[in-house]
């Protein structure tokens, strides 16, 4: 098991190996490797959450938002609509 927390930077950027991705502040479970893929940013990616609920999202801008774990409201970064490595794919 992982734990994804966006404060510590690029702990887990390059870190591919099979797991679940919880938050550091509750262990809520946020995104599967599987859906984990190479980006430029300097943070981990993902195309899609382990549960529908597992993040809550807030709207800054057209096409962005901030993401915050859907259960203790952790601060996870954003997420853009449309930034993933396919077609209608978002990157969170």
């Amino acid at each position: 098991m992982s734990f994804c927390s966006f404060s510590r930077g690029e702990v887990f950027k390059n870190h591919f190996k099979p797991g679940i991705y919880v938050c550091a502040k509750c262990e809520n479970q946020l995104f599967s490797s599987h859906s984990k893929y190479e980006h430029s940013s300097p943070w981990p990616a993902f195309t899609e959450t382990v549960h529908e609920d597992s993040v809550s999202k807030h709207k800054e801008r057209p096409n962005a938002y901030k993401v915050r774990c859907g259960k203790c409201e952790n601060g996870l970064g954003h997420e853009f609509v449309n930034d993933g490595p396919g077609k209608g794919l978002s990157r969170f």
